[in-house]
């Protein structure tokens, strides 16, 4: 099973997750944060450096989830579009690892993903901004509140878990 950490629970800046799944050790949502030094402690006490991280996900193209994603040289890069190598951009499948699974969830923007991802405690979703956080709005006035409303029930239908985007990890009442 993989393991989900959250690193930073967002305000301004989005929540910055940790997510191991065999050799894939990829951060979530890098954001927005007035000092890098921050994430380098978040990951320091997983015993991990910058250059351990090998996949960087982007949830949706807004600043405040993705400022930070040139800390990670050794990187790739995985949004709606695909996986972003360092000479180009390869179409990946919905089933990124054994463990993590990648859904489109259009709504906050058009290019949302989400990952769901296989634990042991559960199924997990990292969705952005999906889910500002755990009580949010429908209401959201960047977005098509029916497309957000569908990806909502998307995720809501398989996961017991969400990490929200600008908040904490919260349970899903089934």
């Amino acid at each position: 099973m993989a393991e989900v950490k959250v690193l930073m629970e967002g305000n301004f800046g989005s929540t910055v997750t940790l997510v191991r799944d065999g050799s894939t050790v990829m951060v979530v949502d890098p954001g927005l944060m007035k000092d890098q030094k921050v994430l380098v402690r978040g990951l320091k006490k997983e015993k991990l450096s910058i250059d351990d991280v090998n996949v960087v996900c982007i949830t949706h193209a807004h600043m405040d989830h993705y400022r930070n994603i040139g800390m990670f040289p050794n990187a790739k890069a995985l949004d709606y579009w695909g996986l972003w190598l360092k000479d180009g951009l390869k179409d990946c499948k919905s089933q990124f690892t054994k463990n993590i699974r990648i859904l489109k969830t259009p709504g906050h923007t058009d290019d949302g993903i989400s990952l769901v991802v296989k634990t042991g405690k559960g199924v997990v979703a990292i969705c952005g901004d999906v889910f500002w956080e755990e009580n949010a709005s429908l209401d959201d006035s960047y977005c098509s509140n029916k497309k957000l409303k569908e990806s909502r029930k998307k995720i809501l239908a398989v996961a017991d878990y969400i990490v929200s985007g600008h908040g904490k990890m919260f349970k899903v009442n089934k």
